[in-house]
């Protein structure tokens, strides 16, 4: 097999496990925005639930740096295709079990517990799986490619999402709303299960990366080398990052949230204008990541945040209008905006690190950014409209968020050596 055909086989594998990796990961995140809060939270009042739900939801958030620690600390030992494939079998069995899980009616006050825990499961599979996926596609091909080929992974985002949104959708559309609340919404959580066989098969074919079989010397404590190391890489890494999660999950997930608690449409419109948008992303993040390979790493991502900065003030006024078409293309553009800076940032973020602690660097500057950025946005977003009762103030929460992107990129060393 030559160079290239092996590099494609490895990118299209990573792109198919960490697809079905956020497929996990969103599918809680949808199921908290639209019935988690009736299901394990039934005493409170509408909005608290729907705020209890997004915290059992930001648990998993809070594990993925603890994840991107762990596993990348083995992802720099011993390789990255074995730690890819365990995170998968961790990330499934997770979702599985949230499928299987009692609700409150059932067991009482121990089933919000045991959501979190599983939540938190699910986490520190995504911690270390992102990482590891990214680095396998980029360290196997060239390094004028980088961008492209590392922007195939952050694809699995929408990809996931689509599929997450799109099981959901297809129960509601099947199921009457009390079959759906009382088991329709389990099914795809157990599907799961048969994904991440399905998704560890597809890995067990990948060879290591030629660049970590290449490292002389592996770092005993690649966590503590690369603080003490890559101090200005790390915060460039948090910061790059903080305004693209932010404004993923005002875009993607407190939308669902807004549509249908303000606006008064139903939760399949939302769901269908989020799978469209989320399919046009497919196309556009490797379009992005490619376009870095030749604009440079900064000037797309800074096009991206200049332009959600504007769309952040009309995306909710065409939300509003209540009708479809305004919703597609509320969502549809927020995402093209959002692609640009998220398409090269795998490249970006990875090219900062030198390899021997290039897991641990880049999972940890990835995830931290997540605990900060999309484990909070859609609480503090819902917050925002309560307290304020005007979407301004979300909209400057986004636009602040993607300042500390821009000066993430200005901050930015240049790429390491190798």
């Amino acid at each position: 097999m030559t160079t290239a055909a092996r590099s494609r086989k490895v990118v299209l594998a990573c792109l198919l496990g960490t697809s079905l990796e956020w497929y996990d990961f969103f599918l809680y995140g949808t199921a908290a925005a639209l019935v988690f809060g009736r299901l394990f939270f039934p005493g409170a009042d509408p909005l608290t639930g729907t705020l209890l739900a997004f915290a059992t939801y930001g648990a998993g958030f809070v594990a993925r740096p603890i994840g991107g620690v762990l596993f990348g600390h083995f992802g720099d030992r011993v390789g990255r295709r074995n730690v890819l494939a365990v995170t998968l079998l961790v990330m499934g069995m997770g979702t599985f079990l949230i499928g299987l899980l009692p609700t409150y009616a059932t067991i009482g006050v121990a089933a919000p517990v045991l959501l979190v825990v599983l939540r938190f499961v699910q986490g520190l599979s995504l911690g270390g799986q992102w990482g590891g996926a990214v680095l396998l596609s980029m360290e196997h091909g060239r390094p004028d490619r980088r961008g492209l080929d590392a922007s195939w992974v952050q694809a699995g985002v929408p990809a996931g999402n689509l599929l997450a949104a799109g099981a959901l959708a297809l129960g509601e559309l099947a199921l009457s709303d009390d079959a759906f609340l009382t088991w329709g919404w389990r099914v795809p959580f157990l599907l799961s299960g048969l994904l991440a066989l399905v998704g560890l098969w597809i890995r067990a074919g990948i060879a290591e990366s030629p660049l970590f079989t290449e490292v002389a010397a592996r770092s005993r404590r690649p966590l503590a080398e690369v603080v003490r190391t890559h101090p200005r890489a790390l915060a460039a890494a948090f910061c790059a990052r903080i305004g693209v999660d932010v404004a993923f999950y005002v875009f993607t997930l407190y939308v669902l949230t807004y549509l249908t608690g303000t606006v008064g449409v139903s939760r399949n419109t939302g769901l269908s204008a989020l799978s469209i948008a989320s399919a046009a992303q497919l196309v556009l993040i490797p379009l992005f990541g490619h376009l870095s390979d030749r604009a440079g790493r900064r000037v797309v991502p800074l096009a991206g945040a200049a332009g959600a900065a504007v769309w952040a003030f009309v995306f909710f006024p065409l939300l509003d209008q209540g009708s479809f078409p305004a919703i597609v293309l509320a969502v549809g553009v927020a995402l093209l905006f959002h692609a640009a800076m998220y398409g090269p940032q795998a490249a970006f973020i990875a090219e900062l690190f030198a390899t021997r602690v290039r897991y641990s660097g880049t999972s940890l500057g990835y995830q931290l950014a997540g605990v900060a950025g999309g484990a909070l946005a859609p609480i503090v977003a819902i917050v925002l409209l309560d307290r304020f009762g005007s979407t301004t103030a979300v909209s400057l929460y986004v636009v602040a968020a993607l300042a500390v992107t821009v000066a993430g990129l200005a901050i930015a060393p240049r790429p390491a050596a190798s």
